[in-house]
């Protein structure tokens, strides 16, 4: 198994995936009509459906993308040594984040 994940690792890495992702212009993102017309005509459907859980979950992907990219998580990682005193809150985000995952997902019935 786990030289399954290694070679997907390897192959996320090889096709320079986390970099593309570190370097998204998130201004030119939701300036751009041809991501904003599909994204919001999504957000639209899924109201007009009242899918509270899909919109739930997108604006909770959306809100750790920004998160991840802050520059408090630039600042947990120092010259390669971990920032112990801001461990706990990004602990406490993407807890929390999970938690409010697995309500939406098993918890709660629409």
């Amino acid at each position: 198994m786990t030289e399954f994940l290694g070679q997907m690792v390897d192959f996320l890495n090889s096709t320079n995936v986390p970099q593309q992702f570190r370097e998204v212009d998130v201004r030119g993102l939701f300036t751009n009509p041809w991501f904003m017309a599909p994204f919001v005509a999504f957000i639209l459907y899924n109201l007009y459906k009242q899918a509270m859980n899909t919109l739930v979950m997108t604006s909770l992907g959306f809100g750790l993308w920004i998160f991840s990219g802050s520059s408090y998580m630039e600042g947990l990682v120092v010259n390669g040594q971990m920032q112990l005193g801001k461990v706990l809150p990004v602990a406490v985000v993407f807890l929390g984040a999970l938690g409010v995952a697995v309500y939406f997902l098993f918890m709660r019935s629409d």
